[in-house]
């Protein structure tokens, strides 16, 4: 997934805290998708977190600590660089790919899955790459969690 780099102003947010506006539609660039976490820099300061929309303007929000820990203020130009975070779909093996695209409700579930709970599911289905009959039992399981609303298999 391409990374997306843009100077952005920092500005106040009204729970306390700093945002910044994001100059793209992540849909358009990244893929539609119900929510969009990522991972960057703000100012060269690590950053993680999920593109918001606050009166009608997509934006990166900053909780008090993070502006507090930062030095960064209200009024600063800061260079921003976001990308998805976590394993995204086309990064994926071909019969995973396929199985998400046959289920569009599970789909969309995955797709906003945070990136511990996409991983676990691809190490589970991946740990049966020499037992093609096992992936595929796997496949179809982990489909039917996500459509069924599922962060995790049960153990």
């Amino acid at each position: 997934m391409t990374k997306q780099n843009f100077t952005g102003k920092v500005e106040p947010r009204s729970k306390g805290g700093l945002l910044v506006q994001i100059p793209f539609d992540p849909n358009t660039v990244w893929g539609k998708k119900p929510r969009h976490l990522i991972n960057g820099t703000i100012a060269g300061i690590r950053f993680r977190g999920e593109i918001e929309e606050v009166a009608g303007r997509r934006v990166l929000a900053m909780k008090p600590a993070w502006g507090r820990d930062s030095n960064v203020s209200a009024g600063d130009l800061v260079e921003v660089e976001i990308s998805p975070e976590g394993p995204q779909r086309g990064a994926l093996d071909p019969d995973v790919v396929e199985a998400l695209a046959n289920e569009p409700q599970a789909a969309a579930f995955f797709d906003g899955l945070a990136q511990f709970y996409r991983k676990a599911y691809l190490t589970w289905i991946n740990s049966t790459k020499k037992r093609p009959e096992e992936r595929a039992r796997r496949l179809a399981e982990m489909i039917e969690l996500l459509k069924a609303g599922k962060k995790e298999r049960p153990k």
